[in-house]
């Protein structure tokens, strides 16, 4: 066979001293050693273009979600003013109470609603058709909404209906999508294995940006030797999402301002239109994405692994196990040894998962009580609820420093940042976010502002900006981090479900959220403030004490993974006896 024609992307060519050389779309490839572990530095892979293609999808996905969702609180909350522009607009008049309920509402569902997603995704259609169908369902809460915010609708009392059954269906829709899309996006890089490449020759390569398209192959000779990580990739593949992401969110600076000087039906009729080129995105691009087919029994194999590990432990429920062992349950089974190391990989991560509600908690700050405490400050001429788009114009200029200066820098001196070590240095930010929002409260008050004469403070609405700065800086490290981590640590089979699983912690929070609507009231704010920094203050050690030492073996566990021969039996339910070996860098 010429190797040059193998397909095979785990195809291997020769063994040497315990470094393998395998071929992957034609290029040779050698793994690291021990030696090269300790001596070369890591570096992120090309991004394919097809990944591209779904960070412009979530764009436009996210440009309408911020876009509509930006104006909700006063949308609910203040009444219809007698003309525009307004000072305060709004359309409801249903007070801060009952809008934070309601926004905390939509942020329950949509994060209840991709499990629903997931299921359908991981178990019968695959993530592609089920972003399609969710997409037209999303397009219509969107007529819906946008119809009952026009002046006709507010005036006959046909908006608070209107809207409760438009962010049901939206909800129900941006769900679907959100637990496949960023799945879809990670899909698109399939190497999983660390492999040593030497950079073209550049002057002081050493201090020149060495990731995405600047990492490309060379002759063994003229360049410095790197190793490029699935870890690194999957962690600039997340950064770009993610900055996709925000760049969307930036749509809230329009449709706040459109909602302040024209109405509320344009600022619901823009992220509509927006939506339109989302979904063309998808039909048209349906040939570029790599996609992996569904498999029907996942979940009935997940129940039956988690019911046996009770009787057998989970190493027992390997089939190689099992034929030694039992042999009379080993024909029957359907999984093989990877599924069982994926399960038990997916399941600490879980217990990782479990940290995140507080943290969304924090976050959830930003959208609704945050919008009010800027409603009661000098603004300006500037809207309150524009003020919340610090936050995406934070991560819009730090994400890109983060990627191509601070984590390739870490890198270069040989201390990469591990996936626990940032969520605890978002945990942190996000407690501070909270001890700021306290203080700024507590400024507002001291001031003589009185919430029963319905006006502003003196206090600047500029104090405000620095509660946005940390949400931001947490969201690099905790919120990235997280939807990295639970794609990486999914099983194959089910990198959507378990990317809900972790969108459900958003979920959680806003039960927490409701929990504390009573205390979202003068002059309360500011113990409400005191309480959530509090808690997030005391998880931060707590989480990194605990579950610190999962970094050690993010790379090994990261390697857990099928060779061709091992997919090909696994999709088609054929037993085939396994074995594999974690290979990756040593526990350092």
């Amino acid at each position: 066979m010429d190797l040059k024609d193998s397909k095979d992307p785990g195809f291997i060519v020769e063994e040497t001293e315990g470094s393998k050389v395998f071929v992957v779309d034609g290029e040779t490839r050698t793994e690291p050693t021990n030696e090269d572990w300790k001596h070369l530095r890591e570096v992120a892979d090309n991004i394919p273009k097809s990944a591209y293609l779904v960070i412009l999808l979530e764009f436009c996905e996210r440009f309408t979600y911020y876009g509509l969702s930006g104006p909700f609180q006063n949308y609910i909350q203040h009444p219809n003013p007698p003309s525009y522009p307004a000072e305060l607009p709004g359309a409801m008049g249903k007070g801060q109470q009952t809008a934070t309920a309601l926004t905390t509402f939509f942020q329950f569902w949509c994060y209840v609603t991709p499990i629903i997603g997931a299921i359908i995704a991981d178990q019968y259609w695959g993530k592609y058709k089920t972003i399609v169908v969710f997409a037209f369902i999303y397009f219509i809460g969107l007529i819906i909404l946008t119809l009952t915010s026009i002046p006709a609708a507010i005036s006959s009392g046909a908006t608070f209906p209107g809207f409760v059954v438009a962010i049901i269906i939206i909800g129900l829709a941006t769900g679907g999508i959100k637990s496949n899309v960023s799945p879809l996006v990670a899909e698109q890089y399939r190497n999983t294995k660390p492999f040593v490449r030497t950079l073209k020759s550049k002057i002081n390569s050493r201090h020149a940006s060495d990731e995405g398209a600047d990492v490309q192959a060379a002759p063994t000779t003229g360049g410095e030797r790197v190793i490029v990580t699935p870890q690194a990739t999957y962690q600039k593949l997340f950064n770009m999402f993610y900055w996709g992401i925000n760049c969307g969110s930036l749509a809230a600076i329009a449709t706040t301002l459109l909602e302040k000087n024209v109405g509320f039906w344009p600022a619901f009729l823009l992220p509509t239109i927006v939506f339109i080129p989302g979904i063309a995105i998808v039909l048209v691009g349906k040939n570029m994405y790599v996609q992996n087919p569904p498999r029907g029994s996942i979940f009935v194999e997940v129940f039956k692994v988690l019911k046996m590990s009770t009787k057998y432990g989970m190493e027992g429920c390997k089939p190689s196990n099992m034929r030694r062992d039992h042999p009379e349950i080993a024909n029957k089974l359907t999984w093989d040894d990877v599924f069982v190391d994926e399960l038990r990989r997916t399941l600490k991560a879980c217990a990782v998962f479990c940290w995140f509600p507080i943290y969304w908690l924090c976050y959830s700050q930003m959208t609704n009580n945050l919008v009010s405490m800027a409603a009661t400050m000098n603004t300006g001429h500037v809207p309150n609820d524009i003020m919340q788009n610090i936050n995406p114009l934070t991560l819009v200029i730090a994400i890109p420093i983060m990627d191509r200066v601070v984590y390739p820098g870490l890198r270069r001196m040989g201390f990469p940042m591990r996936p626990m070590l940032r969520i605890t240095l978002g945990f942190f930010f996000a407690a501070v976010a909270m001890a700021y929002a306290a203080g700024i409260q507590t400024i507002i008050y001291d001031s003589g502002f009185d919430p029963a004469q319905h006006k502003k403070s003196n206090v600047s609405g500029a104090l405000i900006v620095p509660a946005y700065i940390f949400i931001g800086l947490s969201e690099i490290f905790a919120s990235i981090t997280g939807l990295e981590y639970a794609y990486k640590k999914a099983p194959e089979k089910m990198k959507s479900l378990v990317m809900a699983m972790f969108l459900f912690t958003n979920c959680l929070a806003a039960v927490l959220g409701f929990a504390l609507v009573s205390v979202a009231v003068h002059p309360k704010l500011k113990w409400m403030y005191v309480g959530i920094a509090c808690a997030m203050g005391a998880c931060t050690p707590l989480f990194y004490f605990i579950h610190g030492k999962n970094d050690k073996t993010d790379v090994e566990e990261d390697a857990i993974g099928r060779d061709a021969e091992e997919e090909l039996a696994y999709n088609q339910n054929v037993q085939v006896v396994s074995d594999y070996e974690v290979e990756a860098k040593p526990t350092v």
